[in-house]
């Protein structure tokens, strides 16, 4: 039985040699979609942020930013399967987790797996379905499983879900619920890039598609052993606790209905766990925290109806706590 002062011991500290293969596996991931996608760096990084952590990311932009291509990009610099769904108004929850289809000759039902049963997922237009088609992907994204025909069959350990849709164009569209958008570690935009860049990007599609020709950099055991590293990096209880007072923030802002959950304070650590790990820490620090704190929290949080007809967004209640709350010293 260990001691009572072992049990108070400080962490023992990461190993050197996994954090720093770990960060040749996220430069090689990088360096591979910064290939195809020109002036998306913190797109980039955030998103391979959500990929280190085993969470979901939704990407919500106008039509013709790169979401579909940032998506295509990682599948294709990881060497794993990848599938892509549609969505549309008359996509079945069948048509994205599998049907058991009759076989006369053996008198059996025999399960066709659906696309959710892949390692990396595009649900592109996401809010083009309808919400019991939606709600088909809640089990899959929280637990890595989906029961099917009264059976529970666990995903694959690398499953990653990247989700597009146009917050512009609402015709023919199905805003998600809350418990769907909390199931998304992040949700960001990529933007218009630079003028510079936009020329590039010319140049690079001039001749050829850069995606077309883009390789495999990373199996799944490097992912696996990415997340493995991003849990090694040291979070101390002051920084626990400035994570929890920035998520408890949101929940007493003026025109906040629903506040940040847990699921956001854990997914905020770990996704600030995995900047730090990127930029060559073994420790928390305050600022990958305020970094993430926007695209992990302002998605989760509802608005009552005087505070949206006032103007009011939720980024803004986010940034709005990150300056009440003091980061530790």
């Amino acid at each position: 039985m260990p001691s009572p002062a072992a049990a108070h011991a400080a962490p023992t500290p990461a190993d050197p040699d996994v954090a720093a293969g770990a960060r040749q596996i996220h430069a090689r991931l990088r360096d591979n979609l910064a290939l195809v996608l020109r002036g998306q760096d913190q797109a980039i990084r955030w998103l391979l942020a959500a990929l280190a952590v085993g969470g979901h990311v939704l990407l919500e932009d106008v039509p013709g930013t790169g979401k579909t291509t940032l998506a295509k990009a990682l599948a294709r610099s990881i060497h794993g399967t990848f599938k892509r769904v549609q969505f549309t108004p008359d996509l079945m929850p069948s048509d994205i987790l599998g049907v058991s289809v009759y076989d006369p000759s053996e008198h059996a039902f025999h399960f066709r797996p659906g696309p959710v049963f892949t390692q990396i997922l595009l649900a592109d237009e996401i809010n083009r379905a309808s919400p019991r088609t939606q709600a088909a992907l809640l089990e899959a994204m929280g637990e890595s499983q989906v029961s099917v025909d009264g059976d529970l069959r666990a995903l694959d350990a690398l499953f990653f879900v990247i989700a597009t849709q146009n917050p512009i164009e609402l015709h023919g569209t199905y805003p998600l619920p809350e418990a769907q958008m909390d199931r998304f570690a992040l949700r960001f935009g990529l933007g218009y890039i630079g003028e510079a860049a936009e020329a590039a990007l010319l140049e690079d599609q001039r001749t050829a598609d850069p995606l077309s020709q883009l390789r495999p950099c990373a199996g799944a055991d490097d992912i696996l052993a990415l997340r493995r590293a991003v849990q090694e990096v040291r979070v101390a209880e002051s920084m626990r606790r400035y994570i929890v007072a920035l998520a408890a923030a949101t929940r007493r802002q003026e025109g906040v209905a629903l506040g940040a959950s847990p699921r956001a304070s854990l997914t905020l650590m770990k996704i600030a766990q995995a900047l730090a790990l990127f930029d060559g820490l073994d420790y928390l620090p305050p600022e990958p925290v305020r970094e993430a704190a926007v695209p992990v929290i302002a998605h989760r949080l509802g608005l009552d109806p005087a505070a949206r007809y006032a103007g009011r967004r939720a980024a803004d209640v986010v940034r709005d706590c990150l300056a009440e709350v003091p980061p530790p010293a």
